[in-house]
């Protein structure tokens, strides 16, 4: 098969290179294993009509101008500013945590529980709020997520929220917020269109044979590519029990509620998909669709969702990719290659960065 480029798996990072080297005149041809596009980006139908996030929850936002110019190429979208409850004390509290919350819990001359360098989540979290604060919000979400103790955890991983000074409902605050009005899938298969893509096919076990002329373009598991030789990296993953309840309409007051409290469940969130609708369409129907999100460890490469973050796990990284440095026809990259959580902005981000940086050195056709 004569192409420039072959590009494993379907997903946003895989989608958006080929999008760009397909418009620069090269021969793509995607591959996936799976029977689907969009990756973990992935939607479906429910039998009652409600648009369910096969892995997950996924709102679109970016303050990119040429990264919202881009994806509405391929889609229409709905404006949708996610807000976030969480169960404390058996009352639903905004997350993030607000200073007001604090305040009404201890007080008005509160103090974060931790001064100094972080070394570790614990403490980057700590160096946010006090820690009574922390135990209730912060310690049982993240130790179920993980499954370890948070102190084993890196202190980067707390860039991942913040106190808020003032009540704001939403959970971000992006100029450009939404989801596409027909769906993640979607919008995948128009960013493919005119572009030969394979599925079910594993390029590892069945597709070595394709050869491009010009890169092979990785976007699975970077210690997958090498049989783990060096030893697994570690994911967590979500086992995903739907609740469908036919003569209810709406039962919680936004599409997530946060489960930080291990006793009152393994679960680390509830969704109701019917919020994360236009609401348009999500008012027309009967009955509501209820999500819960159960963390794990999976062993099966196609259940990876989140990179672990810890030290141990980085340093085996490494050692991964400065083997791939070595291979100069070969380009891993993506949430899986890169070992990176990537929020859907920051991979198309980069997929056209790199897309870019392949048409420099090559050129158009």
């Amino acid at each position: 098969m004569d192409i420039d480029y072959l590009v494993v798996g379907a997903g946003l990072t895989g989608a958006t290179l080929a999008r760009r080297l397909h418009d620069a005149g090269h021969r793509v041809l995607v591959v996936d294993r799976r029977p689907h596009v969009a990756g973990v980006a992935h939607d479906h139908v429910h039998p009652s009509g409600i648009r369910v996030h096969t892995y997950g929850p996924h709102q679109f936002r970016t303050d990119d101008e040429a990264i919202w110019r881009f994806v509405n190429r391929f889609a229409t979208f709905f404006r949708y500013e996610p807000s976030i409850k969480t169960l404390v004390d058996g009352q639903l509290e905004h997350w993030p945590v607000v200073a007001s919350y604090i305040r009404r819990s201890v007080g008005d001359d509160w103090k974060p529980e931790f001064t100094g360098t972080p070394g570790h989540f614990e403490e980057a979290a700590l160096a946010l709020m006090p820690r009574v604060v922390y135990e209730k919000f912060v310690k049982g979400y993240t130790e179920k997520q993980w499954g370890v103790r948070a102190a084993t955890l890196a202190a980067n991983l707390v860039r991942r929220f913040d106190v808020r000074e003032d009540d704001e409902p939403r959970l971000v605050r992006h100029k450009h917020q939404g989801i596409p009005a027909d769906g993640y899938e979607a919008l995948v298969v128009a960013m493919l269109k005119n572009i030969p893509t394979l599925l079910n096919l594993d390029y590892l076990k069945e597709g070595r044979w394709l050869k491009p002329r010009r890169k092979l373009i990785f976007t699975g598991p970077i210690d997958e590519y090498f049989d783990f030789d060096l030893g697994r990296l570690r994911y967590r993953g979500q086992r995903r029990v739907h609740e469908y309840h036919a003569d209810i309409d709406w039962l919680q007051p936004c599409g997530q509620v946060n489960n930080p409290d291990p006793h009152t469940g393994e679960h680390v969130r509830t969704l109701e998909w019917k919020h994360m609708m236009d609401p348009m369409y999500a008012q027309r129907i009967h009955g509501t669709l209820l999500t819960r999100e159960i963390p794990y460890s999976p062993q099966n490469p196609d259940d990876y969702e989140y990179p672990f973050p810890d030290d141990g796990n980085d340093a085996l990284f490494q050692r991964y990719r400065q083997r791939m440095a070595a291979l100069p026809d070969v380009l891993v990259c993506g949430r899986l290659g890169d070992y990176r959580y990537y929020d859907m902005d920051q991979a198309i981000a980069r997929a056209l960065v790199l897309a870019d940086e392949l048409l420099a050195g090559h050129g158009s056709r």
